[in-house]
């Protein structure tokens, strides 16, 4: 079997899932071309990313001239093929209220996709998230390219389903993933209940020879770790306010925070007001084993973001038997409860305050038997190579019925 994958920025530090399942999907012999949209802006500090970056063609990054020779290739040898995807173009623009040039854009990497999985013999595309590099893959096919699915994470890609045209794209492909029942129900309830059965949920999954327990002992200096983005999706602004609040009962409280973005300079702003520097640490990105080993040492967790899908950071820390403190939004609920860290309201100061409170004052007995509920679940949902294998399946079902 031979696919292609399509992303938008690919490699990335913040995606490593993606690339975990492209190679448990190549662990059963399956091929698979990566495509991009671009190359990362943030620096890729792991080796695993710096090589996937070697194996990615891009369609945009340095390929404007090809574009516009692959689609006057395309208009002498498939006419008909580029008009109906031109006619799909307009739609998609209509529908967004406009941009254009930003449809003229999808359509010029349509073609080049389309030319691609021609010349590298692919069966079906599969995109992840199901933005723009599911038009991408959608005109593609609509050119006669091969048939497409994809999988949505949300939230930002539910923002505004209709100028999306998320209907649409779950109509035409041959079937969708959803990361969490939470996705499954918001996609059904775009596309309607006549596509439940094309939603299909296949959880994002961790090769756990890679996050054995961890052998740390927590320690009354053992740091939370919150591993993401520096954005207010992820609400790092209010992981200091919070350690404002208990630093004077905790003076010794520490937060590591792995990532990188646009937040940091808000992040550092608090810090300073608060005189947190000796309490709060802004690591940058980190590569994946140096992610696992802070992890791995932690006391729990933090991640109490307003916005996510089902966070990866989660099942990593869970997978080496650390709880988590999260939010209730999104799929989070369908993974963390108090059976194995803390579920709090997203946006709230002071619950992120009162969980911290709680995992200080939790016995190491107690963490322990936390951290390893979460390593259970985990175990039993998140498994990458079962997961590869019922998406595999999905795969060739979908190639057998020509969909």
């Amino acid at each position: 079997m031979r696919i292609g994958y399509m992303m938008n920025i690919y490699p990335v530090p913040s995606a490593t899932f993606i690339r975990r399942e492209i190679r448990a999907l190549e662990a059963q012999e399956i091929h698979v071309s990566r495509f991009a949209t671009r190359k990362s802006k943030d620096p890729l500090v792991d080796t695993g990313d710096q090589n996937e970056q070697y194996k990615t063609q891009y369609l945009l990054s340095g390929n404007v001239p090809g574009l516009l020779k692959s689609v006057f290739a395309e208009l002498i040898r498939n006419p008909l093929g580029l008009f109906r995807a031109m006619s799909v173009t307009a739609k998609l623009a209509y529908n967004a209220g406009g941009g254009v040039i930003r449809h003229v854009a999808y359509l010029l990497e349509a073609v080049a996709l389309k030319q691609n999985a021609e010349t590298d013999q692919l069966e079906h595309i599969h995109a992840h998230f199901s933005t723009n590099t599911a038009v991408v893959a959608l005109l593609s096919h609509r050119m006669g390219g091969p048939g497409y699915s994809f999988t949505a994470h949300g939230p930002d890609e539910f923002v505004d389903r209709s100028a999306s045209s998320l209907a649409l794209k779950i109509n035409e492909a041959r079937f969708v993933v959803a990361i969490s029942h939470f996705c499954k129900t918001i996609l059904a309830s775009t596309a309607g209940m006549e596509a439940w059965d094309k939603i299909h949920i296949v959880r994002c999954g961790l090769d756990f020879a890679d996050f054995p327990v961890s052998e740390a002992s927590f320690e009354d200096t053992s740091p939370f770790v919150c591993v993401g983005r520096l954005c207010p999706q992820k609400a790092q602004v209010l992981i200091v306010a919070a350690i404002s609040q208990i630093v004077q009962e905790y003076p010794n409280i520490r937060v590591q925070m792995i990532g990188d973005g646009e937040s940091r300079t808000d992040v550092e702003t608090v810090i300073e007001r608060h005189n947190l520097q000796s309490n709060v640490e802004l690591l940058g990105w980190k590569d994946n084993e140096e992610v696992r080993a802070l992890l791995g040492q932690s006391r729990a967790l933090l991640l109490p973001s307003f916005a996510e899908g089902l966070p990866v950071a989660i099942m990593e820390a869970f997978a080496l038997g650390r709880p988590a403190i999260s939010t209730y939004i999104a799929g989070i609920p369908e993974l963390v409860d108090e059976q194995c860290g803390w579920i709090i309201p997203a946006g709230s100061e002071g619950h992120i305050a009162d969980a911290i409170r709680s995992a200080l004052s939790a016995s190491p007995d107690e963490l322990i038997e936390l951290g390893l509920e979460g390593r259970d679940r985990v175990i039993e949902s998140h498994d990458i190579k079962v997961n590869a294998e019922k998406l595999a399946g999905h795969f060739r079902e979908a190639i057998a019925s020509k969909q």
